[in-house]
């Protein structure tokens, strides 16, 4: 079940435990880009959940949480465009350091519709 916030229905909660990575790791299926790969597997939940791995050869922190945020920012805003009941795990390359935010939007995208996530649009979208 999906997390209730405040002011509205939370449509993604995220993904901390260890335990949980590594079974979207060794069960989940994956799709990479030269900017980063992207974890998927199919729950039964109504809702999305996300987990940001972002590893420390990317160097300083700093660095390490711009990323971070950018890649949580560019999930936040492409959710409509997903299918919903998928637990998703965004692992960012060294190169993601180094991208802009349009490249990292559309290796996102892209390899979301590797995996089959993208949902249908409509005639009037």
């Amino acid at each position: 079940m999906c997390r209730i916030g405040v002011r509205k229905l939370k449509s993604s909660v995220s993904i901390k435990n260890n335990y949980e990575f590594r079974r979207l790791y060794s069960k989940g299926k994956s799709a990479a880009t030269p900017f980063l790969v992207v974890y998927c597997r199919k729950t039964n939940r109504g809702c999305n959940r996300l987990g940001i791995t972002v590893t420390g050869k990317l160097g300083k922190a700093v660095h390490r949480n711009r990323v971070r945020r950018r890649l949580r920012e560019i999930y936040r805003l492409g959710q409509p465009r997903l299918k919903t009941g998928y637990d998703v795990i965004i692992v960012a390359r060294v190169r993601s350091r180094y991208a802009e935010y349009r490249q990292l939007e559309s290796a996102f995208f892209t390899a979301c519709s590797k995996l089959g996530m993208l949902a249908e649009r409509r005639d009037g979208e």
